[in-house]
């Protein structure tokens, strides 16, 4: 009894004082909101003080310069905005004025948990778990995502490419903070009304925080419950983080530090989770590589001169001085490329360490740092929005002696280049790959800038030449993804890295953990089996087909006619007796379309046809959703004349759109069959040079080399991706076939998932194993029947 009432009182010493803690959390977040306002109408009466002094200054030079009236007269009222600011680097102003007390005011952050997923129907789908567990009605959950997805202003929304809707929004974030009234305005020179979000409002989002963390919310619920209280969700899913017990959010966000910043995460002794982790090397390779063509570098320098040429008197000279280091630098990357606008098309890519480029482009005595964040303003980006590409001339004084920045710049490349051949100039040409003519061009190439500062052992810069310059690129790839990782991984209180097909793991623990200087002692792997029975699940490794011809799809023999033939007879053969739907993956889309001409020619594809509708998977995105309807279409999945199920027979490809994140559950995917092994092109520049790092970099494993490794592992995780499609919860069943008898070697056969492997036969012949499916479809305790 003594015991008892002891454990009540500690209950309610701990209810007391869970109570303090509340009541001191809410006074200090009304603390927190009380100061945000006074600190946002402090900032609008310096901004107004400072707009005051400025107007004044620009009267005076008015008076005082002849020249400059003509300057004034020719720009729009609305292009005041456009001119950049006295731009001051880090050695000559530490502290950026009106963030020093941002520490302040910021809410503390509580232990939480961050979810990463790979796309946005994933989180959606784990939201809705924690709603329907026991745990959803106490848990602050939020949600975050792009500006595309929680956008809610229509006029934004319809710009359609991300990096408009966020140029515009951080404009008419600007423009909320700069407006003036009407009477403020008076007697002075008017300029046009900026437009303002209305949903950019802060006591309406603080409002919509409030209501995140009251009850768990989904993307789609969140986009809502913005429309319904007009509050921007972006932000206002962002002031929920501190108090959030778990972030849901994709892993682009969280594995990409500048975003990780400037969404307020911060994981300081938090718990990471990344789900669906089988692609992540990819993913921060992907992330912090860059690519720039020959065609957007002209069309920045063009777009780039036209501004300074159109407000070069109203620009400070360090401004000036930036902007003409930007310009060289594209012209140094354009010589690079090549240089010569008609020079002969040959096909030719040159790989380079990034000191080597830097010498050889002569840019190494630039600060490139200090570039970037003259680069990034926004109202560079905002010119070239409102004055588009490359084709479009900005009026200005010395037009009449100049021709177009775009075409003056290829002319003097191609007369500079014409005078060492000793050939007469050529007409100027246009740019062939006019890329992006969405977006700025200069979004671009301040990420190539961002990624030349990496480390020189880290990454290669491949200048691939395709015959003209705007058809050649400049790519920087990256070798080393573990020093980002690492970064997590230092702030970190645990990483959980999951994946329902995360075999081959040897990739993670080498080339994410013990190169980002993780204790091996730290790392623990854990592995469970498949939650369906083992009834459910008939996978076969097939040797050869049935007229005893040997599978064995390499690059140089899975073109032969009898080859593609064997293939042809193993479906005929499997839709026969196979209900429901059939998916057969290829290693790409080329070999794909050359196997269906071959049926089509031999009458193979006629014979499957009257079997299974057979429906080919598009390379466009915009073509899936019509291909997946024809699959899911009734008629397609059950004969109504014969009373039996019939299914689709879907030919896709391995790494396409079908291989992930569709769910060809229950009938729609009975049988899964891969073709040969997708091996990755080792010709490709890229790759070569990543086996190179790793056979220097990593130590040999089992006697393999790493890059021997490299391939079978990027083989094995796209197989292991593709083969899953079939088997989406507890009560499906399917039949996996896997057409190459070199599935069966002891390398290759080991990084199958476990649950997988311990239920593969491997069938020499075909007839074993087709008399295996029949047994399998016959017997009463099969889930087929």
């Amino acid at each position: 009894a003594f015991v008892q009432k002891k454990e009540e009182r500690d209950m309610v010493d701990r209810l007391k004082e869970e109570q303090i803690r509340r009541k001191k959390r809410e006074d200090r977040l009304e603390k927190i909101r009380h100061n945000v306002q006074l600190k946002y109408a402090a900032k609008r009466k310096r901004s107004e003080e400072d707009e005051t002094k400025r107007l004044l200054q620009l009267s005076k030079e008015v008076i005082s310069e002849g020249d400059g009236v003509e300057v004034l007269e020719q720009l729009d009222h609305n292009e005041e905005e456009l001119i950049l600011a006295e731009y001051e680097s880090d050695d000559e102003k530490k502290v950026v004025s009106g963030l020093e007390d941002d520490d302040d005011l910021e809410e503390e952050h509580v232990t939480k948990i961050y979810y990463c997923s790979r796309t946005h129907s994933q989180l959606s789908q784990f939201v809705r778990e924690v709603q329907k567990s026991p745990f959803g009605k106490d848990t602050r959950l939020v949600s975050l995502g792009s500006r595309q997805n929680l956008c809610v202003n229509e006029e934004v929304r319809r710009l359609g490419a991300l990096q408009l809707i966020n140029d515009r929004c951080m404009e008419m974030q600007k423009n909320k903070h700069e407006k003036k009234s009407d009477e403020e305005m008076e007697g002075k020179r008017r300029r046009a009304s900026r437009t303002v979000c209305p949903f950019y409002s802060y006591e309406q989002m603080q409002f919509l925080c409030d209501e995140v963390l009251v009850e768990v919310k989904d993307i789609e619920q969140l986009v809502a419950l913005g429309r319904e209280t007009k509050a921007c969700p972006y932000y206002g899913s962002r002031y929920a983080i501190p108090a959030a017990q778990l972030v849901v959010l994709p892993y682009q966000m969280l594995l990409h530090e500048p975003t990780r910043t400037a969404a307020g995460i911060k994981l300081k002794d938090q718990v990471v989770i990344i789900d669906e982790a089988h692609n992540l090397i990819d993913t921060i390779t992907c992330i912090h590589s860059a690519e720039v063509s020959g065609s957007q570098l002209c069309c920045a320098h063009s777009q780039l001169l036209q501004y300074m040429e159109r407000y070069r008197k109203r620009l400070k000279a360090k401004n000036l001085m930036y902007i003409k280091q930007i310009l060289y630098l594209l012209e140094r990357f354009v010589a690079m490329l090549g240089g010569n606008v008609n020079q002969n098309p040959v096909n030719t890519w040159v790989l380079k360490s990034i000191n080597d480029f830097l010498f050889q482009s002569q840019i190494d005595n630039i600060n490139l740092f200090k570039v970037m964040q003259m680069l990034s303003s926004a109202r560079l980006f905002g010119f070239v929005e409102r004055y588009g590409g490359p084709a479009t001339a900005v009026k200005t004084n010395k037009e009449n002696q100049k021709l177009a920045g775009f075409q003056n710049f290829l002319l003097t490349l191609k007369q500079g280049s014409d005078k060492e051949a000793g050939t007469p100039p050529s007409p100027p040409v246009e740019a062939e790959n006019d890329q992006l003519r969405t977006a700025s061009p200069l979004m671009q190439i301040e990420g190539f800038l961002s990624a030349l500062t990496n480390a020189n052992q880290d990454g290669r810069v491949i200048i691939n030449r395709q015959g003209t310059v705007g058809q050649s690129s400049l790519k920087f790839l990256l070798l080393n993804p573990a020093v980002y990782f690492a970064k997590v991984v230092e702030e970190c209180r645990a990483v959980i890295i999951a994946g329902g097909t995360m075999q081959p793991v040897a990739d993670f623990r080498e080339q994410l953990l013990s190169c980002a200087g993780v204790d091996p002692a730290r790392v623990v792997e854990f592995s469970c089996g498949h939650v369906i029975p083992p009834e459910n699940i008939l996978p076969i490794i097939l040797c050869s087909g049935p007229s005893n011809q040997q599978l064995e799809f390499t690059y140089q023999t899975r073109d032969l006619p009898h080859m593609m033939d064997e293939t042809g007879r193993i479906l005929c053969n499997l839709c026969n007796v196979v209900p429901g739907g059939v998916v057969c993956f290829f290693p790409s889309y080329e070999y794909e379309k050359q196997v269906y001409a071959h049926w089509e020619k031999m009458g193979l594809l006629t014979r499957l046809a009257t079997k299974k509708k057979i429906f080919q998977e598009p390379k466009k995105a915009s073509q899936v959703e019509q291909v997946l309807l024809g699959v899911c279409c009734p008629r397609c999945i059950w004969d109504q004349a014969g009373g039996q199920m019939t299914g689709a027979l879907l030919l896709s490809v391995v790494g396409g759109k079908m291989s992930e994140g569709i769910n060809f559950s229950d009938d729609l995917g009975r049988c899964v069959i891969m073709v040969g092994m997708p091996y990755p092109n080792i010709k490709s520049p890229e790759l070569q040079e990543k086996m190179t790092w790793l056979d220097k970099t990593m130590p040999r494993a089992a006697g393999q080399a790493p890059s021997r490794v490299l391939i079978e592992n990027l083989c094995m995780k796209a197989v292991n991706q593709s083969i899953g499609r079939a088997i989406r919860h507890q009560k499906d069943f399917a039949s996996i076939l896997l057409l190459d008898h070199r599935y069966a070697r002891p390398a290759v056969f080991n990084k199958l998932p476990q649950w997988i492997r311990e239920r593969t036969q491997v069938k020499p012949a075909f007839g074993s194993a087709f008399a295996e499916l029949r047994k399998a479809l016959h017997n009463e305790k099969s889930a087929y029947n």
